[in-house]
């Protein structure tokens, strides 16, 4: 089959194709053929498609390929331009294009969505919005840097001292983290928020610190963020406000896919933040998270806000962004080419090219079928309990706990006795010999208390612990003028080395099935 690339609109400086994605679709076995030009405003000439086995054709050419890769959503003119059973793969958004839809199956044109592809744990090679984010929140962060006019680290210089910016991020979603990860690595003092509490720790291991929303749990079964009711909303609204205040940028990046983009901030919550700050509201294209967001635009509120609305942030790094979304076309054309046979097979039956199934042979076939991308099951309902057994349980933990802390007290004491009646009875000249245990034992402790168990089990980890004891022992009776209690320091030394290099081993293994090749 001929996959065709036309050149994109005139607006969108991305292609569809790289020369890297086309020399993968050519070991698909699929023919390639690139409009004169196509690649030119993403730094890709005509002659980098040549050298990479694709034939130059006019858009007509391109158009009327069996396979037509696109990043938007094609004219009526191009769509007449496409031959009858042909596939379009592009970006369509037909939530919020239904008449595109019913156009696309009335020319009997197979349409994939690569902006539905579900959030399934196998999809992610194929999810464009993704991607895309990615690099968007990347540049989100380089266009509020110049805007802002100021070094984003702290220094410490002769002539004074300059604070960190304070970069606060809403959503911790894809382009979220990438402009979480930007701004650390420029040395700025990063905050986030998430309806999800969940992603709490991804935004912490990033360095930022997170900003926990005073709501209930927000879960979705798509994997994109559930919208917030209204008194969950308000309250959010007022946490946004409070830290866009004390901010100098703000990157917003609510967006819920076949709707408008949430409001965020309000015009009074932009007029209470400092002269000089700068909102980046990567939701601009779909209504913006802002009140005052101008889509497309950069302007500037009477109190000197700069609110930064361009919706091609993407597109600003068209290169990658274009190998990117390549990428993304060629690992979706690998899953419905299974036989690198360069024929196009779509099995209706996978979740994936079912979902992304716009419109085929000419049947609308939009919406899909619901892709449930969570495993953990509906939590029962959890029944009311008597008070007076509350009451009986809560009395019984308590005795339990006081049992158990008598105990350990009483265990310890003993332990004390035992240890001073051992000394004192000891001869004078092996009692020296009880710092190096004692010393042997605190290892042994933290060895045991702060090796992780997920890595090393509590079993292995004491074990270890209790070789480290023994071995050290048998070093120093190794050299004894005592035969036989040389003797038995070997054997100990031997048997405590095995068991300790052994559970080395055995951790290694169990971290190398976690490891990719």
């Amino acid at each position: 089959m001929l996959v065709g690339v036309p050149a994109s609109n005139a607006d969108q400086p991305l292609v569809a194709a790289t020369p890297d994605t086309v020399t993968k679709l050519k070991k698909l076995g699929f023919d390639v053929c690139v409009q004169r030009g196509a690649g030119q405003t993403a730094q890709f000439p005509d002659s980098l498609f040549e050298d990479a086995g694709a034939t130059l054709v006019d858009d007509r050419g391109a158009w009327g390929a069996d396979i037509v890769l696109t990043l938007d959503a094609p004219t009526s003119e191009q769509i007449a331009a496409m031959q009858s059973g042909g596939t379009l793969i592009s970006r369509l958004a037909p939530a919020r294009h239904p008449e595109l839809v019913d156009e696309l199956a009335r020319a009997n044109i197979t349409a994939l969505a690569m902006d539905t592809v579900p959030r399934i744990s196998r999809a992610q090679a194929m999810d464009v919005l993704a991607s895309q984010a990615n690099v968007a929140g990347y540049r989100a962060v380089v266009e509020a840097a110049h805007q802002f006019g100021r070094l984003f680290t702290g220094q410490v210089t002769a002539a004074g001292k300059m604070p960190p910016a304070r970069i606060y991020v809403i959503g911790a979603g894809v382009a979220g983290l990438a402009a979480i990860g930007t701004a650390n690595s420029m040395g700025a003092e990063v905050y986030a928020t998430d309806v999800r509490p969940e992603v709490g720790e991804q935004v912490e291991s990033m360095g930022a610190t997170f900003v926990p929303i005073p709501v209930g749990r927000q879960e979705s079964r798509d994997g994109y963020a559930k919208e917030m009711d209204a008194d969950q909303a308000r309250e959010a609204e007022i946490l946004y406000a409070e830290q866009a205040a004390c901010s100098d940028i703000v990157i917003t990046t609510a967006n819920i896919p076949g709707r408008a983009a949430p409001r965020l901030l309000s015009a009074d919550a932009i007029d209470a933040m400092r002269p000089g700050s700068v909102i980046v509201d990567m939701a601009a294209a779909n209504g913006g998270n802002c009140e005052l967001t101008s889509p497309g635009e950069i302007v500037r509120t009477e109190g000197g806000v700069t609110i930064i609305g361009l919706t091609d942030l993407a597109g600003r790094l068209p290169a990658q962004s274009s190998q990117l979304y390549g990428q993304n076309i060629v690992n979706l054309l690998r899953l419905a080419t299974p036989d690198k046979d360069g024929q196009l097979t779509l099995d209706m039956d996978d979740e994936i090219i079912r979902s992304i199934t716009v419109t085929h042979e000419g049947d609308v076939m939009w919406p899909p079928p619901p892709v449930n991308v969570s495993a953990a099951p509906a939590p029962a309902p959890t029944p009311r309990e008597d008070p007076a057994a509350v009451a009986a349980r809560a009395a019984d933990e308590s005795r339990k706990e006081a049992s158990h802390k008598r105990n350990r007290v009483i265990g310890i004491v003993v332990a004390i006795a035992l240890a001073a009646l051992l000394i004192l009875t000891s001869p004078l000249m092996v009692s020296s010999h009880y710092i190096v245990l004692a010393l042997a034992v605190v290892v042994g402790f933290y060895v045991i208390t702060n090796v992780t168990h997920s890595l090393h089990t509590p079993l292995m980890s004491v074990t270890n612990a209790i070789s480290g004891i023994i071995l050290v022992g048998a070093l120093l009776q190794i050299g004894s003028s005592n035969v036989l209690g040389t003797i038995i320091s070997f054997a100990a030394i031997l048997v405590a080395s095995i068991n300790i290099f052994g559970g080395f081993t055995v951790t290694h293994r169990m971290l190398a099935m976690f490891t990719k090749d």
